[in-house]
């Protein structure tokens, strides 16, 4: 029930919710968690910047599930890409030694070829992911979300017992 209460609470927030900006943002930091792993330093930072910003949280844990998900299909891009910043890019060497010898920069795993591909991954795509899905957001406020509650599907599971059944246990909490 978790899993469908985030769906419809993403849902609910692109039709009326936060500014669209609030979800974007959200979204582009959930990709980031989503694309590099989460048990790392900058994953801990990456939380807590959600955590204070006033942004969107189930528009953050949607993406870290979509980009959770897809980035395993991308391991051996993320794989070539921290190959070539660690290994072949010499003017980066040096600094490579210092953070291996620094009592805390080995918590972000940056000399495994895969965290640090997709964490340069995630960082590249941030701007893009977080310009699309305020776009995106736009364009369904103002012209996907009509169509979208005329589609049977959409009616059909509105009406179903098990979504009435989830509202009316929803309104006896208050």
């Amino acid at each position: 029930m978790f899993w469908l209460k985030l769906v419809r609470d993403f849902f609910k927030v692109l039709r009326d919710g936060q500014t669209p900006r609030q979800i974007a943002g959200g979204f582009a930091l959930g990709s980031i968690l989503g694309l590099s792993p989460m048990l790392t330093l900058q994953g801990a930072l990456v939380w807590l910047i959600l955590l204070v910003l006033d942004i969107n949280l189930s528009a953050a844990l949607v993406s870290l599930t979509i980009f959770s998900l897809v980035a395993y299909l991308f391991d051996p891009v993320f794989h070539w890409i921290g190959f070539q910043l660690l290994v072949n890019v010499d003017f980066l060497k040096p600094a490579w030694t210092w953070m291996y010898n620094a009592p805390i920069a080995p918590l972000t795993r940056f000399n495994n070829t895969v965290v640090m591909g997709s964490f340069v991954a995630a960082l590249v795509l941030l701007l893009p992911v977080f310009l699309g899905m305020k776009h995106f957001v736009l364009a369904y406020r103002t012209h996907i979300h009509a169509r979208v509650e005329k589609w049977k599907i959409f009616q059909i599971i509105n009406r179903s017992v098990l979504v009435q059944w989830y509202q009316k246990i929803r309104d006896l909490r208050g």
